[in-house]
């Protein structure tokens, strides 16, 4: 099929007629080229015990017709104890290039069997792989890491803004090859338990002006996203407050953005990469089911979250365990608005590169 617009939350094929599987993705832009990859959910079904099939890529000349360039970064089904073991938990892939190393380097998140979260680096030295495990285990600051994004400066440093499970969301200096923190950090937006906490970081910067886009911790479950501004990368950052407000379902249009693009060429084009992890749940509201997970962290057990739980919640909690199909998972690309330094994301069921500057 040959596409010639964005249609966010609608199926979305490759140019070989198959679903792009490329979540919690980012896009690298090299040689006139757009590489859109992220994490391979194809063999991720109901019953089958398996969270990713490694890091996949797509190429496209327009943003619309992706050819698929296969698993840059494959899993290793032969190792139960590797992070790239098909049961491991791995999320968010985020590649970034370091020019004075000659290296592409990519961070993974691992939700351990622990509960802890650690990261795994790799690099290579062409952006399709093969990619190197350089750390595994890795708990940067010995802290307990998420969700997170990687960012280079225009002066080739680098910065590494994550979720402190449960808790803030930290800005980490990297080390001058990419692949580790100084020890040098801040701390941001200190939340008392989910959903509150600040998940799925995507920096930008528009106008000399650092952005924080970020997704309350509620899983698979969409939530409201919340907008942040700051004038240096460790900020102090100011939250101007959710970019979805003509979304009446208070779920960020169902999905959880993973990265924000700014399309070469274009004066003031800037792309919410987004998941809808859910499209068979498209009838949950955020306010219903939050206070279920607001209960579970703040009363430390299911149990007594349920005593205290609305009539409406336990409705909801009689259907909670619902598993997740991210196989069949789809994207929400949606252009950002500004008014004045306020980023704003509306609902556009087509639109078109073209139609920017």
């Amino acid at each position: 099929m040959n596409y010639s617009s964005i249609r966010p939350g609608q199926v979305w094929l490759d140019t070989n007629g198959n679903r792009i599987q490329a979540h919690g993705g980012s896009i690298m832009y090299l040689d006139d080229t757009y590489y859109w990859y992220g994490e391979n959910k194809e063999k991720t079904v109901p019953g089958s015990g398996i969270w990713h099939w490694g890091v996949r890529c797509y190429a496209s000349k327009d943003l619309y017709n992706w050819e698929d360039k296969g698993l840059i970064i494959p899993p290793e089904p032969d190792d139960l104890t590797s992070s790239l073991h098909p049961t491991a938990c791995m999320d968010r892939p985020h590649i970034i290039y370091n020019a004075q190393t000659k290296k592409y380097v990519t961070w993974l998140k691992i939700m351990n069997k622990d509960q802890t979260q650690s990261e795994t680096v790799l690099t290579a030295d062409a952006f399709l792989g093969p990619y190197t495990k350089v750390r595994e285990g890795l708990r940067p600051l010995n802290m307990s890491a998420g969700d997170f994004d990687l960012v280079v400066a225009p002066d080739g440093k680098a910065y590494y803004y994550f979720e402190r499970v449960h808790s803030e969301t930290i800005c980490a200096d990297l080390t001058d090859d990419y692949t580790d923190v100084t020890g040098y950090y801040s701390t941001h937006f200190p939340r008392p338990y989910p959903p509150y906490v600040r998940e799925a970081t995507a920096h930008f910067m528009r106008n000399h002006k650092h952005y924080l886009v970020t997704s309350g911790t509620t899983g698979y479950l969409p939530n409201p996203s919340e907008v942040a501004i700051a004038d240096s990368w460790h900020g102090p950052f100011q939250v101007l407050g959710n970019p979805h407000p003509s979304d009446e379902s208070n779920t960020s249009f169902h999905s959880q953005i993973t990265s924000v693009f700014k399309v070469p060429g274009k004066k003031d084009l800037y792309i919410a990469l987004a998941d809808r992890w859910l499209p068979e749940h498209m009838d949950l509201s955020y306010d219903t089911y939050s206070q279920i997970f607001e209960s579970m962290f703040k009363y430390g057990s299911r149990e007594e979250a349920l005593a205290n739980a609305t009539p409406e919640a336990l409705a909801f909690a009689d259907n909670m365990d619902i598993e997740s199909n991210t196989a069949i998972a789809d994207y929400v690309w949606l252009p950002i608005r500004f008014d004045g330094e306020m980023a704003y994301i509306d609902w556009k069921n087509e639109w078109h590169i073209e139609d920017f500057e």
